[in-house]
């Protein structure tokens, strides 16, 4: 199979097995992961908040993403290293208290550098989690791997959708509460884990720390890699930044983006997959990406209706890419997929690190508009790679099984 062709398994074969028929361990590592993903997007509707609370501009709260998407970066070196020696369930649970701990102490934060750092051990705790559930989840499920990565894909859209909901439901009261009803819900997480997963078994061979870069020496995933950098600084442009433009009260901004992650969940989930195997996936990634550049245009240069409607539009995009970019991610090489998707995730969560911390300094140093058109030239750029690479990105061993088929999958984070 090649991913140019498009032609992979459909988790929605009668074959695939069943979604919701999956053991207490599943659904245990689903539910955590579904509010492990709501940490990303929980800060977004009360940003003007925190901003206000801790007298800070909007260049220094957006370090917040900064930090624990750079932590998350280096991380993803490390994940395979601690996973292969001590075992699936135990990096779980590390990184569950690691995230229990930092964002309780991120509600307790005094001023933006504090906020800022607890929210890099809370990245670190995060990569750990996030690095090793779906691996968890194959391995536990029942029905096929199919059913489980649409599990979990689910999850990440679940997670993404709800998590700027809870931001605003709590934000409102105290730009302090969403962090520890996050601590909160990840403790319930960790004694669920504890009580359902038992250990999984440990990998025939260990991860040395420079496995993934080693990994990215194949032309093919270096090609992803890149292409999926450009297109990571237009994503969280658009998650970083446009709470600050849209400038509207926790509750308007959390339903925004609640919005905007149901779209990233269904075109994710259900449109994404029937998309490559109709046309193939270089096709529709390079058209999705110019479409979010066009988007991106949009919400900049429109009016404040406009730019609700293209924040909330985006999420389709995304979450078409972001389906795409993980098949690719964890195919197109020849490498062990665990390895192939941290080389991955080292190189594209830099440019998650880099936009929210940009974005805001090049509207400090031109106008509103910069920010945007800077993001939509990233997201062109990323289709240009692949449609320069496509050859790179399309040559894969043809005795290679889809990537929803295969059982030593990671996630690659968020999509």
């Amino acid at each position: 199979m090649q991913h140019g062709e498009g032609k992979g398994e459909d988790p929605f074969d009668k074959g695939a097995g069943s979604i919701l028929r999956q053991p207490k361990a599943v659904w245990a590592t689903a539910g955590a992961s579904v509010v492990a993903f709501m940490g990303i997007g929980l800060v977004d509707p009360i940003l003007p908040s925190i901003a206000k609370g801790l007298s800070a501009t909007p260049s220094q709260v957006s370090l917040l993403f900064t930090s624990y998407f750079l932590i998350t970066a280096v991380a993803m070196l490390v994940t395979g290293f601690v996973s292969s020696r001590i075992g699936g369930r135990k990096t779980l649970l590390a990184g569950l208290a690691l995230v229990i701990v930092f964002a309780a102490l991120s509600g307790t934060s005094s001023s933006v550098g504090e906020l800022v750092g607890f929210r890099a051990g809370w990245g670190l705790g995060n990569a750990l989690f996030v690095s090793t559930s779906l691996a968890v989840i194959v391995g536990a499920a029942a029905g096929g791997s199919a059913a489980a990565i649409l599990l979990y894909e689910s999850a990440l859209g679940l997670g993404m959708a709800c998590g700027p909901l809870l931001g605003a439901a709590l934000g409102n009261a105290s730009w302090r509460y969403p962090f520890f009803g996050t601590a909160a819900l990840m403790a319930i997480g960790f004694l669920c884990i504890i009580a359902f997963l038992k250990e999984q078994p440990k990998p025939a061979k260990k991860t040395s720390l420079l496995d993934p870069i080693k990994a990215l020496g194949h032309g093919g995933l270096a090609s992803v890699a890149a292409s999926a950098f450009f297109y990571n600084y237009a994503f969280f442009t658009i998650l970083a930044f446009t709470p600050f433009v849209l400038n509207m009260t926790p509750y308007k901004s959390g339903a925004v983006f609640f919005a905007w992650g149901l779209l990233l969940a269904v075109f994710s989930v259900l449109v994404a997959p029937r998309m490559q195997k109709r046309f193939g996936s270089l096709k529709v990634l390079g058209a999705s990406l110019v479409l979010l550049a066009v988007d991106l245009l949009v919400l900049g240069f429109g009016n404040h209706t406009t730019a609700i409607v293209g924040t909330i539009v985006s999420g389709a995009f995304i979450g078409v890419n972001n389906t795409v970019y993980t098949e690719l991610a964890l195919g197109v090489s020849d490498a062990p997929r665990p390895v192939a998707s941290a080389g991955y995730n080292f190189v594209r969560w830099f440019a998650a690190a880099a936009a929210p911390f940009l974005a805001p300094k090049i509207e400090e140093w031109s106008n509103i508009h910069i920010p945007f058109v800077v993001a939509a030239i990233t997201a062109v750029l990323g289709a240009v790679v692949v449609l320069v690479r496509r050859k790179a990105l399309t040559h894969e061993a043809e005795e290679l099984q889809p990537v929803h088929a295969t059982e030593d999958s990671v996630t690659v984070f968020a999509n």
